[in-house]
């Protein structure tokens, strides 16, 4: 408990850092190019449209999921899919990608998932703005569901803090980790609600069951709860404890192996 305390104070302590390295994080990333930071928003902007082509107008022929437009439940899971991706595979290589930066420095090694984490908030917010006005041009309205929204961000946040946090510790030690992490979000885009409704593909209630304890979809399903006014977080009471359960056991296991080698990251790179 010792090292999970140390390194969430670290994070508070060094708030003000982490925003600024993950704006000269942004400003780096697209220097180079003529649309610069706009870019955050048209990749995943053309993404979203190929899929919609592909699983929307292709596989399903424009059919709604339920009651709802596909293109709005689209927009939804894979609006939070492009940043959880983009900030689990970030945060894995932030420690290894900065180096550099540790080994010349005393530096709060474990705030680098975080900047990570913090820099693709600029192309996510965009994209739920996107959501928003879409969700309302088809007829959607707000209503007091949508206040949980604040609930499945902070979820989102602590889950891709605690995971980041491992991963990046794993991937200084074990370099091929981070290929390997690549292959298995590839499976989970598939298996975590983002473009496939789990539910509606005939499968045994069982492996439904199974498919549900995984946390990206409880959290991608959480922000359809939300922004479709269907069901509060404390109605899935179960998943909800599983989900805090599971991210308390990454932070536990990723805190104990970051303070335990973290001193040693240099000579193991």
């Amino acid at each position: 408990m010792k090292e999970i305390i140390t390194v969430i104070k670290e994070q508070f302590e060094h708030m003000g850092m982490i925003f600024r390295m993950s704006r000269y994080e942004d400003k780096a990333d697209y220097q180079s190019h003529y649309l610069g930071l706009a870019w955050q928003i048209l990749n995943p902007a053309i993404q979203v449209g190929i899929y919609y082509l592909v699983f929307g107008i292709g596989f399903r022929q424009g059919q709604d999921v339920g009651k709802v437009p596909f293109i709005v439940w689209l927009l939804i899971g894979i609006t939070a899919w492009f940043y959880i991706n983009k900030s689990i595979l970030g945060a894995s290589n932030s420690i290894y990608k900065q180096i550099g930066l540790v080994s010349k420095m005393k530096f709060p090694v474990s705030i680098l998932p975080s900047v990570n984490i913090v820099s693709n908030l600029s192309s996510y917010f965009p994209m739920i703005i996107i959501v928003i006005v879409t969700a309302l041009s088809f007829g959607i309205m707000p209503t007091i569901y949508w206040l949980q929204y604040i609930y499945y961000f902070v979820c989102m946040i602590t889950f891709l803090f605690a995971f980041g946090l491992l991963n990046a510790t794993i991937t200084v030690l074990i370099r091929d980790y981070h290929i390997f992490l690549q292959s298995i979000i590839r499976l989970l885009f598939y298996i975590s609600g983002a473009i496939v409704n789990v539910e509606n593909r005939n499968l045994p209630e069982i492996a439904v069951k199974i498919l549900k304890l995984n946390p990206l979809y409880y959290i991608i399903d959480g922000f359809r709860d939300t922004f479709l006014s269907r069901e509060w977080f404390f109605e899935k009471a179960t998943y909800t404890l599983i989900f805090w359960g599971v991210v308390l056991a990454l932070l536990i296991l990723g805190s104990h192996l970051h303070m335990k080698f973290r001193a040693k990251f240099v000579d193991y790179i």
